[in-house]
């Protein structure tokens, strides 16, 4: 969706990107409990079934972390439930919860939202936060993550960031 509205806001500083995060941390960390224990639950049910066996292990926790397919795939659905938590938000409004508290936004230059796939592959660039970091050594404001997917994220007015006004959602 294009918002030309919030096309020339400012962009973000590191610091102000930071609060944000450290926000958003514990929202992930949230989905990430979520995730675990509906994914436990799932292996759960997929062993008392005998679809997938115990592997020589007594306790189904001891079977997920202790066979190496079963662990693997189980980080995979863990990496996936986080980003896409992070993707949804950037995809369909530009704001997760930190963002909206801090007034950031995520956008193309021309104040059109990200896809689903801009989304994740932001998530991919930004090297776990690391990406962040490119701020403060290049003037313009981008982090690595910015500059790889053509986007950037800006500081919204406190007018613009109300959701009666937010015509993102």
């Amino acid at each position: 969706m294009l918002n030309t509205e919030h096309a020339n806001f400012p962009r973000a500083g590191f610091f102000r990107r930071l609060g944000a995060a450290v926000y958003d941390s514990l929202l992930a960390v949230a989905v990430y409990m979520v995730a675990g224990a509906v994914g436990f639950g799932i292996f759960y049910g997929l062993t008392a079934s005998g679809l997938a066996g115990m592997n020589g292990f007594e306790h189904v926790s001891d079977a997920l972390n202790g066979t190496p397919i079963y662990h693997g795939i189980y980080q995979l659905w863990l990496v996936l439930c986080v980003g896409t938590f992070y993707a949804l938000f950037w995809s369909k409004g530009g704001q997760t919860l930190g963002m909206r508290a801090w007034r950031l936004k995520i956008q193309h230059p021309n104040g059109q939202n990200l896809s689903m796939i801009t989304a994740y592959a932001r998530i991919v660039w930004s090297l776990l936060g690391i990406g962040n970091l490119w701020i403060l050594i290049n003037g313009n404001k981008l982090a690595l993550q910015d500059s790889m997917t053509r986007s950037e994220v800006v500081v919204l007015s406190k007018e613009a960031n109300q959701m009666r006004n937010w015509h993102g959602a």
